[in-house]
């Protein structure tokens, strides 16, 4: 049986965009956009029904929803096909089941479901994982931005675990990459997305942030806009297929390798990351990930373009942190 799913007060604020015109105007100006959705899931029975009734919720809904189911075997495909029964703008795509199980496989399935889209008018796309809820006004509010912004080519929102805070998500640090989507929910203007080739199937991971970061490296704007948050209902490192806390963050580091990250950079985030949970272990376990790729010399996962256009962030950044902190010193 699935909860109440209303969100308290405090975390379903209005649109709340600056602007000349009422932010009640704007966001329904952003609503005028049309926009579709694809959710790959697989096994997703224990989530997804959560998810569907809070699109369901949504203030604006979207044209279509293609639910990609890649092989389920617990029930999601019942799930879905009967609130598709009751909603005509949701679709189930059944994939047959595979055996051999990696990160492309979100990709294919995404793939799958926008095929599905071929002939529907629409302005935004967007990929919302199975295990996601969200505020009613969560997508006007992520419209709206596109509806101010014509550069902005990809956006979306922080998430928060169930047993976080509002202002412990990954996003609440002066350091904070805000250029950087999460994949839980990535929403691409149309255009974008078609010149950056949809999603690119790649085994060993990083599917979502090679979309956001090519859409970048083409002249687009990316941008999490913390003004609110989505909810992730599945532990990071937990439940099926999940490696847990400490491989998890050695696979990090591995695929930090793999996507062409700078090792002074790398070396810096595993720093950083040692003054989170779980405390120091678990950023040496991302430098070794990041290590044992380095000394085994494998395989690059993207083109030398994208990783020196990645490479060349980084060290801006970097810089950036160097001068904010020295900054902050001579202020001491």
């Amino acid at each position: 049986m699935v909860g109440d799913l209303s969100l308290p007060a405090s975390l379903e604020p209005m649109c709340g965009i600056t602007s000349s015109a009422g932010s009640d105007d704007i966001c329904i100006k952003g609503s005028q956009l049309a926009y579709v959705l694809v959710t790959p899931a697989r096994n997703e029975a224990a989530f997804i029904e959560q998810t569907i009734r809070s699109v369901i919720a949504q203030t604006a809904p979207p044209r279509k929803w293609i639910i990609v189911s890649d092989g389920s075997t617990d029930g999601t495909d019942e799930i879905v096909q009967r609130h598709a029964s009751e909603h005509n703008w949701i679709e189930l795509l059944r994939m047959p089941e595979r055996r051999d199980r990696h990160f492309a496989a979100k990709a294919h399935a995404f793939n799958a479901g926008h095929a599905r889209l071929a002939g529907v008018a629409y302005d935004i796309i967007g990929n919302l994982d199975a295990d996601i809820t969200l505020a009613r006004d969560y997508f006007a509010f992520l419209l709206s931005k596109f509806h101010l912004s014509p550069e902005l080519g990809v956006a979306g929102t922080p998430f928060l675990e169930d047993h976080e805070r509002i202002d412990q998500h990954s996003y609440a640090h002066e350091f904070a990459n805000s250029v950087h989507v999460s994949g839980a929910c990535q929403m691409f203007r149309k255009k974008c997305f078609e010149e950056i080739g949809g999603y690119v199937p790649v085994k060993t991971g990083a599917v979502d942030w090679i979309a956001v970061t090519t859409a970048r490296m083409k002249g687009w704007q990316t941008r999490t806009f913390t003004e609110k948050v989505c909810f992730h209902h599945r532990k990071l490192g937990v439940g099926s297929g999940s490696p847990g806390k400490l491989p998890m963050w050695f696979h990090y580091g591995r695929k930090a390798y793999l996507v062409g990250g700078h090792p002074l950079w790398e070396c810096s985030r595993g720093l950083f990351r040692m003054w989170e949970k779980p405390f120091v272990l678990g950023g040496l376990w991302f430098i070794a990930g990041y290590a044992w790729a380095a000394l085994g010399r494998s395989e690059r996962t993207v083109s030398s373009e994208l990783m020196h256009f990645h490479r060349a962030e980084q060290m801006a950044r970097l810089r950036q942190v160097f001068n904010r902190l020295a900054g902050n010193r001579s202020r001491i």
